[in-house]
């Protein structure tokens, strides 16, 4: 990523700024504490990744504004693109991503959504937020950190930069998997136990089944004789009934009628009393009437005192806002007084400062000619710069491409020695893969034969349930002619039933003999139905044991496919071994041929040769950075004369504007105080006042008489509902006539009826004596019919509890090898979770990665410290030492795990802590820049843009300068570095400054050279 343009609006400090990074390579961003510094490098996160140090969005948007935008445009894999982020205070924030076209134009790469456009933002720059902090952004105190920390620590902390959490989280997952199964594997077993014991109780449910059926045989041939006895004595009963409901139904009707004459007459009685209130009502009629036109004139009246007393209060209401608006028309004018003379004021106090910023012209002048002295010296320097700076970045070129080639030759050395070690071990294992592409080819056949055996035991098993469905079809038609037959025996019960088939009438001796036939029907139709369902019974366990063996020859022929795949890739292995021995052959001989060159140093002769001619041209120029950064120094000690002067020049016109503006408020003052005496004296508003209050004393409302009316209204309301009593009862008294006089004719027809229904109750009760009463005897039948009913109900339901019973213990069965089949999965989940947990762990694949980094990180970071320090230090680190309970016996020395860093100089090798704070900083700094370059690989993406954030305080003169040496040493290798500084002697080292100063308008962008 290499920055072109970074725009800021009202982004923390920066209200309007702009930065342009179009040929900028090496560049220093120096201001004082708090001007703004970081808040560029914020903002570049910000709009790249929405992150910041701020704890909530809205706290980067500038105090007193609404909203925040930062553009930002950078080149990636040399296409360039550009990032817009915005947000207004309480939503949430808005990002867009484009890219530039042909034509120089942006198109827009934006999905739906934030969240997509983010993550289409890091695909292409190949590069989170957490790998740009530790990479391409250099922090101070986190290299420190790294060094601080205990040895057995450390790798924790190198672990957590390269982001090997990922594996940790891996680990975890893997571990709970392991549990997960585990704990399946503890249930299984557990349920295991309880099906053994339910399927040993097989052999005694198929004995209390056979008991069952036995005794269902008998009930059945005593229910058949209790039943014909039933039917006959049913007959007789059913006659009497008939007659004793006729009698029931007369003696209702005659209570009925009796209800009838006793309700009428109380009716009677009641509309009597209603006629009698009704006539005390017509007697008042005059003087009711009297009282309800009194109150119709009160009303009137009244309706005449509301309008004036709404028209008393408009007029009110319409004088108070006159008189408001008056007194806010004077306030304005008193106000636009006050705030004129606050300019007069401000205007005295401004005139005071400028004439103390004009007595210092001459002091100025002379400084300014200081300036121009030290200018010209500067220019030859920076003359002298422009030839060495391209000689030393092509020496720098020129050292990491030989440094680039010999790391590029030893890793390909290294990756073959690597690929010969796996091929030939590939090699090795030819002969096991033969033995098992054999075995499992034989274990196949014993496969196929079994699934030719299951097509067969399927086929049986759909024609068992073709038998079971023709069988459950035929019980169904049973079943329906079951209710037939019991819905043509509830028509027969009825005394006045037809025959079903010639619709002529029965009497008793034929209805008896259809009954009789319909009986034997059902009988024989139930006798079919118990055979049907024992064939049902029959087939569904035939059809339970194909299911159970088809299940298991499932189960067998689970690992089929896994065997075929199996046998693919053993042969697979077997025709590429031809391939791998030559393979390994041509790797050896190119092993051979990099070691000898080397060894011999026969590489990159070309840049060997270039390299010592620019060597001498350097030594010839002579250019010293420190005497240019000191001159550089003074320019800019002196540059304060030039703002100075622009102070003074702008003092001399602000003192000509004074001078105009202060006759004209002093008029403006005059002007106000002249308009206020007009307006309070004789205005419209005014005169506007004082017509409604004529307008009020004309009208002539008294609120007393008003109020006397009012009450006499209320206290004559009553006549009103009078007055509707009166009218009910004019309109009620003839219908209540009316009525009386049909309801003494209604009693007399009631009593009529009354006597002819005694005659008819007497005759039927005669009748009904000459029938005789068998209800003891068919209530005692039917309880032996009900009591052996509910013994062959428990009988049948036994049977079938009996029946299902074995059904279940079929199905547990098929379960007990299925959970077995479980149990031996779920042990197998756990073995492989366990070894990945291990696998994924500290002591796994991340120890093992961290081993493979440090060789790298350690040449990288001794290439860096080499140029801080003059080849005076070198770093090495140590992943294993030996234990200190065995440190005196060498041969059972047991090594354990660690990440020490050993320091040597010309006196030795000692500890971190011992060197000073300039030392210590220096090989903080190489080791945090090799762990940028790493982290930059591992991300996909090369580390193109590198800042360095403060941290230069502890070093001396000499110590800086071998600093700002080695950022120009690795500036080839970027494409664009800044530093952030407040040192002043470190800041004039480099050629290229962006200047941060805060302002009233916010902070301000300097870019100078």
């Amino acid at each position: 990523m290499i920055p072109q343009q970074l725009i800021l609006k009202n982004f923390l400090s920066y209200r309007q700024a702009s930065l342009d990074f179009s040929g900028l390579h090496t560049a220093c961003i120096c201001g004082a504490n708090g001007a703004g510094k970081s808040s560029l490098l914020e903002a570049i996160t910000w709009v790249i990744w929405g992150k910041s140090r701020a704890n909530s969005e809205d706290d980067l948007i500038n105090s007193g504004e609404k909203n925040v935008r930062v553009d930002f445009t950078f080149i990636s894999n040399n296409q360039t693109y550009r990032i817009i982020r915005s947000r207004q205070r309480g939503r949430s924030s808005v990002v867009e991503f484009q890219i530039q076209t042909e034509s120089g134009k942006f198109r827009a790469l934006s999905g739906k959504g934030k969240k997509v456009n983010q993550e289409q933002i890091i695909k292409y720059l190949k590069l989170d937020y957490d790998t740009f902090i530790n990479s391409s952004y250099l922090r101070q105190g986190r290299a420190d950190e790294f060094m601080l920390r205990r040895p057995n620590e450390r790798k924790k902390v190198l672990a957590d930069l390269l982001k090997l959490d990922q594996y940790e989280k891996l680990a975890k997952q893997a571990n709970e998997a392991s549990k997960e199964y585990k704990g399946q594997a503890q249930q299984l077993e557990g349920s295991l136990q309880p099906l053994q014991a339910k399927l040993a109780k097989r052999e005694e449910i198929l004995s209390i089944k056979a008991d069952v059926e036995t005794q269902i045989q008998q009930l059945q041939k005593q229910q058949e004789i209790t039943k014909e006895k039933l039917q006959q004595l049913q007959g007789v009963e059913h006659q009497r009934q008939t007659w004793q409901k006729q009698i029931t139904w007369q003696r209702t009707q005659y209570q009925n009628l009796t209800q009838d004459c006793l309700r009428l007459e109380k009716e009677i009685n009641t509309n009597q009393s209603q006629l009698q209130e009704l006539a005390k009502w017509l007697n008042q009629a005059e003087t009711i009437t009297t009282g309800y036109e009194n109150l119709q004139s009160l009303r009137q009246e009244e309706e005449s005192f509301a309008a004036k007393f709404q028209a008393n209060q408009d007029l009110h209401q319409e004088k108070q806002q006159l008189e408001s608006q008056l007194n806010q028309e004077v306030n304005q004018l008193n106000l636009a007084i006050r705030q004129s003379t606050a300019r007069l004021e401000a205007l005295t106090q401004q005139e005071q400062e400028i004439q103390h910023t004009l007595s210092r012209a001459d002091e100025i002048a002379n400084a300014l000619e200081t300036l121009s002295q030290h200018r010209q010296n500067l220019q030859y320097l920076d003359a002298l710069q422009l030839q060495v700076s391209p000689l030393l970045q092509r020496r720098q070129t020129l050292q990491t491409q030989l440094e680039t080639t010999q790391a590029r030759l030893t890793a390909r050395l290294e990756q073959l020695h690597t690929s010969a070690q796996q091929l030939s071990s590939q090699i090795s294992t030819v002969p096991q893969v033969r033995d098992s592409a054999v075995a499992v080819a034989t274990r196949i056949e014993e496969l196929e034969k079994k699934r030719v055996y299951q097509q067969r035991v399927t086929e049986k098993g759909q024609e068992k349930k073709g038998v079971l469905e023709r069988l459950q079809e035929s019980q169904r038609n049973c079943e329906e002619q079951m209710e037939e037959l019991r819905q043509k025996l509830d028509i027969l019960q009825n005394p006045s039933a037809v025959c079903p088939l010639c619709e002529q009438n029965l009497d008793e001796h034929h209805r008896h003999q259809v009954v009789q036939k319909t009986h034997t029907q059902q009988e024989e139709i139930q006798n079919h139905v118990w055979v049907i369902k024992e064939q049902i019974a029959t087939c569904e366990r035939e059809l339970n044991l194909l299911r159970k063996e088809y299940a298991q020859l499932r189960s067998e022929l689970d690992i089929y496919d896994g065997l075929m795949q199996q046998k693919g890739q053993l042969e697979a292995r077997l025709s590429a071994s031809v391939e791998v021995q030559q393979r390994l052959e041509a790797i050896t001989q190119e092993k051979q041929e990099l070691e000898r060159s080397l060894s011999m140093g026969s590489y990159a002769l070309e840049l060997q040769a270039e390299l010592q001619v620019l060597n001498q041209d350097l030594e010839q120029l002579n250019y010293d950075e420190q005497t240019h950064a000191l001159v550089r120094k003074e320019v800019d000690n002196w540059r304060w004369a030039e703002i100075k002067q622009a102070k003074i020049d702008e003092a001399k016109r602000r003192q000509l504007a004074i001078d105009t503006q202060k006759p004209e408020i002093l008029a403006e003052i005059s002007s106000l105080e002249a308009a206020i005496t007009q307006l309070q004296e004789n205005s419209p508003l005014q005169q506007q006042i004082a017509s409604v209050e004529s307008q009020i004393t004309a009208l002539g409302y008294d609120s007393s008489h008003h109020q006397a009316l009012t009450q006499s209204l209320r206290e004559a309301q009553n006549w009103q509902l009078r007055y509707q009593q009166l009218q009910q009862a004019q309109q009620q008294y003839p219908q209540l006539e009316a009525r009386i006089t049909q309801l003494e004719a209604s009693v007399q027809t009631r009593l009529q009826d009354k006597q002819g229904m005694e005659k008819q109750l007497a005759e039927m009760t005669a009748q009904i004596n000459n029938i005789a009463d068998n209800r003891q005897e068919i209530a005692t039948l039917e309880e032996q019919i009900h009591h052996r009913r509910q013994q062959l109900d428990n009988l049948l339901a036994q049977q079938g509890s009996l029946n299902q019973q074995l059904t279940h213990l079929d199905e547990l069965q098929t379960q007990y090898q299925a959970t077995s089949e479980q149990l031996k999965q779920a042990q197998k989940q756990h073995r492989v979770y366990h070894e990945l947990a291990q696998a994924f762990g500290k002591n796994g694949i991340q120890a093992l990665m961290i081993e493979n980094i440090l060789p790298q990180l350690e040449a990288e970071t001794n290439q860096i410290l080499a140029r801080l320090t003059g080849n005076q230090l070198h770093v090495q680190f140590l992943t294993q030492k030996a234990g200190k309970s065995s440190r005196s016996r060498k041969k059972d020395s047991k090594l354990i795990d660690t990440l020490e860093i050993l320091i040597a100089d010309a006196q030795g090798t000692r500890a971190y802590e011992t060197y000073s704070g300039g030392e210590a900083f220096r090989i903080n700094f190489s080791i945090r820049l090799a762990l940028a370059k790493l982290l930059a690989q591992r991300a996909g993406t090369a580390l193109q843009m590198l800042i360095v954030d403060e941290g230069f305080g502890t070093q001396d003169g000499e110590g800086c300068d071998r600093l700002i040496a080695a950022i120009n040493a690795i500036s080839s290798d970027f494409s664009c570095i800044l530093t952030v500084t407040h040192m002043p002697q470190f800041k004039e080292a480099f050629q290229t400054r962006i200047e941060v100063h805060k302002t009233n308008q916010g902070s301000q962008l300097v870019l100078s050279s």
